[in-house]
């Protein structure tokens, strides 16, 4: 498995990377319309990853097997949410890996590759257990702040100081 920053190139093959991504990850958990809606807009959401691989601000990184495929993403940037004292001027926007390979270590390297252990905050959609396991071995938790969104309930996990 190689780990790198994503080409133009990959927008397609992350396009539908996150389609699927999405599928297993919240089947049961979101709205089935929700899930079918977003691949109603695959070209959209191709042309949207285009613009973000061409000069977003944020760091994205890619898992690649030994053929090409990606496995899965991260994104991290300058935190979207209100400034507060103790809250982490970073924030993991998205960490998707295929169920494929849940447990492999996938996952935990491309947080270590764009955030090794430095403080960041997240938002994980209640109920998502397998994902707050994984974010609490890595040393997140949850602050007690909620946003209601069209997904569902979402819950904010932070590390607020360095792990190691």
């Amino acid at each position: 498995m190689i780990i790198r920053p994503p080409t133009a190139e990959d927008a397609e093959p992350l396009t539908d990377l996150h389609l699927e991504v999405w599928d297993e990850a919240y089947a049961g958990l979101i709205a089935a319309d929700i899930l079918a809606a977003r691949r109603a807009n695959r070209d959209e959401r191709v042309e949207r990853w285009r613009e973000i691989l061409s000069g977003s601000a944020n760091t994205q990184r890619v898992a690649v097997d030994e053929h090409g495929r990606l496995l899965g993403f991260v994104t991290v940037g300058g935190g979207r949410d209100e400034p507060e004292p103790d809250l982490p001027r970073c924030e993991v926007m998205a960490l998707y890996v295929r169920a494929e390979i849940y447990g492999s270590g996938v996952g935990h390297a491309l947080l270590e590759a764009v955030l090794g252990q430095d403080p960041a905050y997240l938002w994980v959609l209640d109920g998502n257990d397998r994902a707050i396991r994984f974010y609490e071995r890595h040393g997140f938790a949850f602050d007690g702040r909620t946003k209601t969104e069209p997904v569902g309930v979402e819950r904010r996990m932070v590390r607020a100081r360095a792990v190691g």
